[in-house]
C-alpha cells in the first residue's frame, strides 16, 4: 500500500518498542479546507474572527493501492472517502513535542 503525506510534516511511526519503523516524507502537495474570516469583536486591540471552513482544497482523486494521510480538519470534511487517514496514537520528546506515532485513524 502506498502511503501520501498531504500534511506539511514529515510522518515517522514507531512500533510498540519505541522504534522508528517507517518514515513518510511530506508529497510536496499539502490538502486543505478553505476558510473565510469575519471579524466579530476584539480582545485586548486583538482581532476576534469567526472563521468558517469550507471545501477541501488540494485533494488528489482515489488511486488504486494508495491512501492520504491529512490533517484532522480535513479528515473531518470528508469522511466518507475510505482512503483519507490521519495520524493517531502520537508519540512525544522529553519536552513533549509530537515526534511521530503509532497508529493511523480513519474518521
Amino acid at each position: 500500500m502506498r502511503i501520501v503525506n498531504l500534511t506539511p510534516h514529515t510522518i515517522t511511526f514507531f512500533d510498540g518498542d519505541g522504534n522508528a519503523v517507517l518514515t513518510v516524507e511530506p508529497s510536496g502537495q499539502v490538502a486543505r479546507c478553505s476558510v473565510t474570516r469575519e471579524k466579530i469583536g476584539e480582545i485586548n486591540g486583538i482581532p476576534v474572527n469567526k472563521s468558517r471552513f469550507g471545501e477541501v482544497e488540494n485533494l488528489p482523486d482515489p488511486q488504486p493501492d494508495t491512501i492520504f494521510v491529512v490533517s484532522a480538519l480535513v479528515a473531518q470534511a470528508i469522511p466518507d472517502r475510505p482512503d483519507i487517514f490521519i495520524v493517531d496514537d502520537t508519540v512525544r520528546d522529553e519536552q513533549g513535542r509530537i515526534i511521530g506515532c503509532r497508529a493511523l485513524a480513519h474518521i
